[in-house]
């Protein structure tokens, strides 16, 4: 084996890899113990060593000293030991090289399939490391090609899986394509890591207005929820606490521009931005954007219940097109909302007034029922006392 040779190559897959050198030095020096494994029918006591800067290799034998040698390859005579150096007590230990000229064409390759694994090994354990710190962000990819409805996207030096779930619906992809994806969990397998990637994730709508606004970046402004529903419309309720920022006008930005270039990344997906309220009244009647509300009415505080009146020619479009509406309000705001127009909240306030009024009516005549049925209870004991 060419000593300079290996180091070369070392440096070479170092700087092709971005493997640490080191890690590659310990998994060629544990390949070569595996050989000789073969060789000697043991490697308890034996270490290989390689010179980081020459490139030599030695192995050797650790040898207990003791009184009397049973084992040769692993114990030495302390008369032996001492001949070596006076110095040698029993319970020490030497180390004696026996480096074989050739370890075979069996145990080298070996060697190999073991350095193979630990160089993988090591790729893995970067690629993990990289992409767990990268967990809930965003990256662009590329995509390249489709497996059983799956998306195929590069991100740099790796690959990662875009699931058929995950994708935008009636969204297409074409090969190296770009495209935001949000890295929504990266796990690590037996086949190394698995990094899994979304479009349809509502985060995904808050890391690309952060990454068009930095006051959104810098928590100037902040995104307080998120509804969505990938591919048709999301909402957003969005704060700041400072109150020369508004925080409807800087996520839509001058002439749209902001919000445009999020809806252009998600092909168009309608963006509603509202402001978020502690009143959950005022909430809930912004979350029901575009539609004009008249009165927001809390139905039950513990069940997050409340009701809501609108014009008439507003029902339809408070409820959206498959009430799709009023349930992203729902979504976003975290309340039960019931809708009702005006003339239907005018004849359930009617009919509710009829009613209360019927029950009126029903409880005089059974008391007056009651009354006479008494009356005449009295009266049939009188007349038997008399």
């Amino acid at each position: 084996m060419d000593s300079r040779e290996l180091i070369k190559a070392l440096d070479l897959l170092e700087k092709e890899k971005d493997i640490d050198k080191e890690v590659i030095f310990e998994a060629i020096e544990a390949s070569l113990v595996f050989a000789c494994k073969k060789n000697y029918g043991t490697s308890d006591n034996i270490h290989v060593d390689i010179n980081r800067e020459t490139g030599e290799i030695k192995v050797y034998a650790r040898k207990e000293v003791v009184e009397d040698e049973y084992d040769g390859f692993l114990e030495i005579a302390i008369e032996d030991a001492k001949k070596i150096n006076p110095a040698y007590e029993i319970g020490d230990y030497i180390d004696f090289e026996i480096t074989p000229k050739n370890f075979g064409r069996i145990s080298a390759q070996t060697a190999k399939q073991v350095v193979v694994q630990k160089i993988r090994e090591a790729e893995r354990e970067k690629i993990y490391n990289e992409f767990i710190q990268k967990e809930r962000e965003i990256d662009t990819a590329i995509v390249q090609r489709t497996e059983r409805k799956n998306v195929i996207v590069s991100l740099g030096k790796y690959e990662a899986v875009l699931p058929f779930n995950e994708q935008i619906p009636g969204e297409t992809y074409k090969f190296d394509q770009r495209i935001k994806v949000y890295i929504m969990e990266v796990r690590q397998t037996t086949k190394g890591p698995q990094i899994t990637v979304s479009r349809t994730h509502y985060e995904l709508v808050k890391r690309l207005f952060e990454l068009e606004m930095s006051e959104v970046k810098d928590g100037t402004v902040e995104i307080k929820s998120i509804a969505r529903e990938a591919g048709s419309r999301s909402k957003i309720a969005v704060y700041s606490q400072n109150e020369s920022v508004d925080p409807v006008g800087a996520c839509v930005g001058k002439n749209g521009a902001r919000v445009n270039a999020v809806v252009n990344e998600l092909k168009g997906e309608k963006i509603d931005i509202v402001p978020w309220n502690e009143d959950p009244k005022k909430f809930i009647a912004s979350a029901l954007n575009p539609a004009e509300v008249i009165s927001v009415e809390i139905l039950n505080e513990e069940e997050r219940s409340a009701r809501v009146i609108v014009p008439d020619n507003q029902l339809s479009l408070a409820i959206g097109k498959e009430g799709q509406n009023v349930r992203l309000a729902a979504k976003l705001t975290g309340w039960k909302v019931d809708i009702k127009s005006q003339s239907q909240a005018e004849a359930l306030e009617q009919a509710e007034e009829i009613t209360e009024t019927t029950a009126e009516e029903a409880a005089e005549t059974a008391a007056e029922e009651v009354a006479e049925t008494v009356a005449e209870e009295v009266t049939d004991t009188a007349k038997e006392d008399i």
